[in-house]
């Protein structure tokens, strides 16, 4: 019966989410190291034992080396918020718990953020954690982290640290747990930063961090002391060269690295010419060994996931974009006084708004009147460089979309990266760029005119579609998402909304609730003008 015993319940069990239950041949000193330990049975040089299983115990299992002894947080916490965890949250979550500097480098859209967000609240509960500190890109600190936050730890108090220093130093010194900030903010308050009593540091986007050189890595660099928490999060870590990760590794893990970049230059790159490196052959492999200790799921690993996931990034108008932004809303209230109030007219006025906020204008006599987009510009390019598979780029309006050629191919470094398919691109180069985009390695990014593919294509290569601006169009909307997340797609797909100014934040949401046209239009300019 001993020896059926044994067999049985060789591998690590859970009891009541109280205790673990495994065979060792360490039973002297687990029990001499927790006393909370016992031997239920004893036979050649091995003991069956019951564990009890907190964190201080678990811990203790790792050091002995005790093979994939489970977090606590696996049994133990409640996982509040209005969603049940995803299997790999929950292993994302425990990884994070048990690791007090690591990465994330999971793809973007598996839910990196809520992972880390119960990882830091179950540390909370336990003492572990005070205060969490997260530094991100400022597109995504309220549309990512605090709707997530309030989505999942909703009984904490979160606040952004934006504006002038005096708000995000009073922010810095309230009494919130979670405090979000942007990356180039944090050289404005780094002392206040560093009197804040931050033990858990989240990064998310790391790269913003890849060069070890500037003004922003130093300042975040300074508020890292040798007992602080520091959790990267990236899904790629060294998209465009292994250089890329050294900054993330001297932050995070910098015994890992050497202390002079070029030295580490010289571990990964080989010299061609005066001026060229490429990657040496290991390349890869000494990255995989610097960015450790890491967790990863792809999109394609995590079978559980929605098929289809929404996400926003706010990203500010430029000045010039808000002057005249403003100036338009004027020419609204004069409208809205002496005339009445019809789809129609709201429709017309409202466009120029979205037109503004997309980067281009157009005039009674068609001329087309630029704007800087630049900030706009920069969040899709980061998008782009983030994401391993093709993408599908939503722009309404065609001036607009020959800009964005010209610069997300000056980016990319190869003329064949981008292409575009609108009303003018004749069926048959229409129907060659489709078959390269699904056959073919190039291009990576693919312009469309919503109307011009809104049906009766399949662009599966690509798992992420950006609205570079929304269209007041439910229907044309759902059917350019329809290109990529459908029958032959083998990944889930995200669908990225690009939003600088409130009339694009109220017609996502209309085109999500799936509203009626007409009836939101005007609903939609009467708050406009309110």
């Amino acid at each position: 019966m001993l020896r059926g015993y044994f067999h049985y319940v060789y591998i690590m069990q859970i009891v009541d989410n109280k205790a673990l239950q495994f065979v060792t041949k360490k039973h002297a000193q687990i029990t001499a190291l927790i006393p909370r330990a016992a031997v239920l049975a004893e036979k050649n040089g091995k003991a069956q034992m019951l564990v009890h299983w907190g964190e201080d115990e678990w811990r203790v299992l790792r050091n002995l080396g005790i093979k994939d002894p489970p977090h606590p947080i696996l049994g133990r916490y409640k996982w509040p918020g209005v969603y049940t965890p995803f299997e790999h949250q929950r292993s994302t979550a425990a990884f994070l718990a048990s690791n007090t500097r690591a990465f994330c480098l999971s793809e973007p859209g598996t839910g990196k953020t809520s992972a880390a967000a119960w990882a830091a609240d179950y540390l909370m509960k336990l003492g572990k954690v005070k205060r969490v500190l997260i530094i991100c890109p400022l597109s995504i600190m309220d549309t990512a982290w605090r709707a997530d936050l309030f989505r999942t730890v909703m009984h904490r108090r979160v606040a952004i640290a934006t504006g002038s220093r005096e708000k995000r130093e009073a922010v810095i010194n309230s009494n919130a747990e979670f405090v979000i900030i942007n990356f180039d903010g944090v050289k404005v308050v780094t002392a206040a930063l560093q009197a804040g009593g931050f033990d858990l540091i989240i990064i998310d986007e790391a790269t913003a961090l890849k060069t070890a050189t500037t003004d922003r890595w130093k300042a975040v660099a300074a508020l890292l002391q040798p007992t602080t928490r520091v959790w990267a999060m990236t899904g790629t870590p060294a998209a465009q060269s292994p250089m890329d990760a050294y900054g993330m590794a001297k932050l995070v893990r910098p015994e890992s690295v050497p202390r002079s970049v070029n030295r580490w230059r010289d571990r990964v790159m080989q010299q061609i010419t005066s001026f060229t490196w490429v990657p040496k052959g290991d390349a890869k492999d000494k990255v995989f060994e610097v960015l450790q200790p890491a967790i990863r799921f792809t999109k394609e690993e995590c079978l559980d996931l929605p098929e289809l996931l929404y996400t926003t990034r706010d990203v500010p108008l430029t000045p010039q974009q808000k002057k005249y932004y403003n100036l338009i809303k004027q020419e609204m209230v004069a409208v809205a006084a002496g005339e009445e109030l019809t789809a129609v007219n709201a429709a017309g006025l409202m466009n120029k708004l979205l037109q503004i906020s997309a980067g281009a204008s157009y005039t009674t006599t068609k001329e087309v009147v630029e704007f800087d987009a630049s900030n706009r510009l920069s969040e899709l390019t980061d998008i782009i460089d983030s994401t391993d598979h093709k993408v599908l780029v939503f722009v309404a309006y065609r001036h607009v979309m020959q800009m964005l050629k010209d610069k997300l191919t000056t980016h990319l470094g190869d003329p064949h990266a981008v292409e575009i398919i609108q009303g003018g691109v004749s069926a048959g180069a229409r129907a060659e760029t489709i078959k390269r985009f699904q056959t073919e390695d190039r291009p990576k990014v693919l312009l469309l005119a919503p109307q011009a593919a809104g049906h009766g294509i399949t662009l599966t290569r690509a798992d992420q579609i950006v609205w570079w601006g929304p269209i007041p169009s439910v229907e044309l909307y759902l059917q350019c998402n329809a290109r990529a997340h459908r029958a032959g797609q083998r990944n889930c797909v995200t669908v990225t909304h690009l939003q600088g100014s409130p009339v694009e934040a109220r017609v996502y949401k209309a085109l999500q609730g799936k509203v009626n046209d007409h009836m939101d239009i005007v609903a939609m300019y009467k708050e406009e003008i309110a």
